[in-house]
């Protein structure tokens, strides 16, 4: 008896010292390599953003596998974060079902810009950079109910050109794509009929809805790509004259290619700069009940049919699907490192979007981009805040800075019989338009000095020929692109040729002066010098 007594007073000491011992400090999270997996759409961004925090010890890696098998491997729990343009649970006519993860999960929106219509087209050898479409022109394009460039229905948005009669080549996304998604959504809500045709076609029964797989068949005309660096990769080769395809600004940019000026509800063609994208999603209904599994997940209806004049229709934001339990692959190192890549896009890449063809997010879904960031496991709390983010679309106020300061479309740019000739995206050279189409607003002043091409003197483009009545005949297609009439207005198939006459000695002169003495001793002075040299030698001998 007095031995249990013993020990339980002995096991007693031992727990008050125990409690009383100090509790060892939690390690402190750490940096640590992390994985994504997803949209191409938003890659060009995230790419820049990793290649940024590098210098800072955040490691990422990110592969643009497509929307849906990023949604497929963060369910999965094979990558730490899946990046999206459309979330879970969405019915897919084409694509199956497609579950909400069981796991927690919530949306980020990360980066906003607008899903545009890269396209590779010449006339008479000169490659179009003006080129305007309404959406019905656009759906039937891309339902194969318009077939070729010189469609009545397209040239009737674009006065100023005599379109080559060329196939029209649609080039869709054969992956899993956000971006198919974004378009059909847009097809079903805005061109249900043309939409519902084509997916009858395929067997799917009305109404046809949003998919992420696009439905095509080679033998109609049309070629499909993996990721936007496919399908853009494609439209910009060489031999792609007629291709059209859908895909985010940001390739256009960088492939130096034009994108369509698309016709918003105003009677504007416009494209997705960044800020007619802001000025679009202005519009977007963001769903802000932080208990619904859908949180800042996007409604676009009222961007679609928005009547300011500077909205680009197609206009949406991606989003980042980040944990929010430590489960499957999900560590506090994980999640401190990815809340940290969080904290930098959410607000200092911001300022880089504009550059790379996105637009920066607006000020409340940083707001609640950061609230998801906080439940994140092992997140940096005291690091996440509203005050010190330099973003460039806030203002004191709260209003959208980018959106408010967005500048007005060019007179030239309304729906009528005049057109543009001003490139678009990453091909900004004008294109000539015929003279009777010819825009004089004072939004688009016409050049000073001689005319870069036009006129009765202006030259058919390399292999273009004349047909008798002093047209230019198109060498690829046999279309006369201009009936040579007369007028003197610019000739849309005609080269820009540039004779610089002005006079007096300029800089260029003297450097030619130089560039011919150094050229004249380079081929004279060794032989002269050896000439003077053997003289010597023979002086010498004679002595």
């Amino acid at each position: 008896m007095r031995s249990s007594r013993s020990l339980l007073a002995a096991l007693a000491a031992v727990m008050v010292v125990l409690a009383a011992a100090p509790v060892p400090a939690r390690a402190a999270p750490t940096l640590v390599q992390i994985s994504g997996t997803g949209s191409s759409w938003s890659a060009n961004a995230l790419d820049n953003w990793r290649r940024n925090v590098e210098q800072r010890g955040i490691y990422v890696n990110y592969d643009a596998t497509g929307s849906t098998d990023g949604r497929n491997q963060f369910r999965n729990g094979t990558s730490d974060f899946g990046v999206s343009e459309i979330p879970y649970g969405l019915r897919d006519v084409f694509g199956g079902s497609d579950l909400r993860p069981d796991r927690g999960f919530g949306y980020m929106p990360i980066v906003a810009g607008g899903t545009a219509f890269m396209y590779n087209l010449t006339i008479g050898g000169r490659r179009v950079t003006n080129l305007r479409l309404s959406g019905e022109v656009i759906a039937k394009i891309f339902t194969g109910a318009i077939k070729r460039w010189n469609d009545p229905q397209i040239a009737a948005h674009n006065p100023g050109l005599t379109l080559p009669a060329r196939n029209i080549v649609p080039v869709v996304r054969q992956d899993g794509s956000g971006t198919s998604a974004q378009l059909t959504l847009w097809m079903s809500k805005q061109h249900p009929q043309i939409w519902n045709a084509y997916c009858a076609r395929f067997g799917k029964p009305a109404p046809c809805g949003i998919t992420s797989t696009y439905p095509f068949r080679s033998a109609d005309g049309f070629v499909g790509a993996t990721g936007s660096t496919g399908v853009s990769g494609y439209v910009g080769q060489d031999n792609a004259e007629g291709a059209i395809t859908y895909v985010e600004y940001s390739y256009a940019l960088n492939a130096r290619f034009p994108v369509v000026k698309m016709l918003n509800a105003a009677n504007y063609y416009v494209e997705p700069t960044a800020a007619n994208v802001a000025v679009a999603l202005t519009r977007a209904t963001i769903n802000d009940n932080p208990s619904s599994p859908d949180y800042l997940t996007q409604i676009l209806d009222g961007v679609y049919t928005y009547d300011d004049p500077r909205v680009y229709p197609l206009s949406s934001y991606s989003y980042m699907i980040v944990p929010q339990r430590i489960e499957m692959n999900v560590t506090e190192n994980k999640g401190f490192t990815l809340a940290s890549f969080a904290n930098y896009f959410l607000c200092e890449g911001q300022q880089q979007a504009d550059v790379l063809g996105y637009s920066p997010l607006p000020i409340n879904l940083v707001r609640a981009g950061m609230e998801q960031v906080r439940k994140i496991p092992g997140a940096p709390q005291r690091n996440i805040g509203i005050e010190n983010c330099n973003n460039p679309t806030f203002s004191r106020d709260g209003t959208n800075t980018l959106a408010r300061n967005a500048p007005q479309p060019a007179a030239c740019d309304r729906q009528g019989p005049t057109q543009s000739p001003t490139g678009t995206a990453g091909a900004r050279q004008e294109t000539p338009v015929k003279a009777a189409a010819r825009c004089t607003a004072g939004a688009n002043p016409r050049p000073s000095g001689p005319t870069p091409s036009g006129g009765p003197s202006a030259a058919p483009s390399a292999g273009a020929t004349v047909d008798p009545t002093g047209g230019i005949v198109d060498p690829e297609t046999g279309e006369v692109v201009d009936p040579g009439t007369g007028g003197g207005g610019e000739q849309v198939a005609a080269v820009p040729v540039s004779l610089d006459g002005e006079g007096g000695w300029r800089l260029r002169h003297t450097v030619m002066l130089i560039a011919g003495v150094l050229l004249v001793g380079v081929l004279f002075g060794p032989p002269l010098l050896a000439h003077t040299l053997a003289g010597r030698r023979d002086r010498g001998d004679r002595r």
